[in-house]
């Protein structure tokens, strides 16, 4: 019988939200809660398994610790792309790499979930609430203001439609987008990067991280922000440099930021963010819910089932 890990179920979510009985007469399902903290952890506990299925980048898959698991032929990830994971050295090991597709809005949901909480002082208005305050902050109107999207694929098209509906002026920049995307989508394209930003009343930040788009956004870019501007991020925290952004956080170069992703995740509990008052910040909450974990595992159940037949399911390559 296979042995499966089911790894980084933080929420004990994983058992319920699918149909692993489908499997039980050929792999043995464990699911682990708690994050790995080392690579030499990870080795530790994922050793003797045949299959893992990696919960998005909660925890890397570099060559280091593919090769201290000899035993493992299929690795699935949530997700249709997963920059933790050397699918190089997985082929080269000839471990089986495949994906499993997510319900599509989370993420904008959670933008704009953010966006409104940063905009109308709902964590303060809400803690004063509990301690007998009553209406202690005034909010930022949306109707009117300009939103700047760094990035305009499929999560900031929706974020977008959403603005445009709050009567929002809506303007994009990214390094590859074209006028006639921003046409289709009735948003204005930016001239440049330092445009957007000196523009924006919110910036919200819908990239992919790779080479071109870590450390995008550092000392430079949060000045060329206006005083009174936020800034929005659940993409992928290193976009940011995380300095910067402490330092503009607590000298006020902007008035705030909302935050969903980090470099370290899980953050540390002594890490500065936690301490910022002019920061709104949620536990890279983006795609955790209920339907995208049905996607997720439902997906990630068939691409077991498949992989047993012999004919694999949305195989990620290198």
């Amino acid at each position: 019988m296979k042995r499966c890990a089911v790894i980084d179920d933080y929420q004990t979510a994983a058992s319920a939200v699918a149909d692993w009985g489908r499997l039980a007469e050929a792999v043995d399902v464990q699911f682990f809660h708690e994050p790995f903290h080392d690579e030499d952890g990870a080795a530790k506990r994922l050793a003797g398994f045949d299959i893992v299925v990696a919960m998005r980048e909660r925890t890397p898959f570099p060559a280091s610790l593919l090769e201290r698991l000899p035993q493992l032929k299929l690795l699935v990830t949530t997700g249709m792309r997963n920059r933790s994971i050397d699918i190089e050295a997985a082929h080269r090991q000839g471990i089986v790499v495949c994906g499993a597709e997510g319900a599509g809005r989370p993420t904008s949901e959670m933008t704009w979930a953010l966006i409104l909480t940063a905009a109308r002082n709902l964590a303060v208005e809400t803690a004063g609430f509990r301690r007998g305050a009553w209406q202690t902050t005034l909010g930022l109107d949306l109707h009117g203001r300009t939103l700047g999207l760094l990035g305009l694929g499929t999560v900031g098209a929706q974020v977008a439609a959403v603005a445009q509906a709050f009567g929002m002026t809506v303007v994009a920049w990214s390094r590859n987008l074209t006028a006639e995307r921003c046409v289709a989508l009735g948003v204005t394209r930016a001239a440049s990067l330092q445009d957007l930003l000196a523009t924006a009343d919110i910036v919200s930040i819908h990239l992919v991280l790779g080479e071109r788009t870590r450390g995008l956004v550092g000392v430079a870019e949060l000045k060329a922000m206006k005083s009174s501007a936020l800034l929005v991020n659940t993409s992928r925290g290193p976009i940011v440099e995380e300095a910067a952004l402490l330092r503009a956080l607590r000298e006020r170069w902007i008035a705030g930021a909302a935050l969903d992703v980090y470099d370290q995740e899980p953050l540390p509990a002594d890490h500065p963010f936690r301490d910022l008052a002019n920061l709104t910040a949620t536990p890279h909450l983006g795609y955790v819910t209920e339907g995208n974990y049905r996607s997720f595992y439902g997906m990630a159940v068939e691409d077991i089932a498949a992989w047993l037949e012999g004919r694999p399911l949305r195989v990620l390559c290198p």
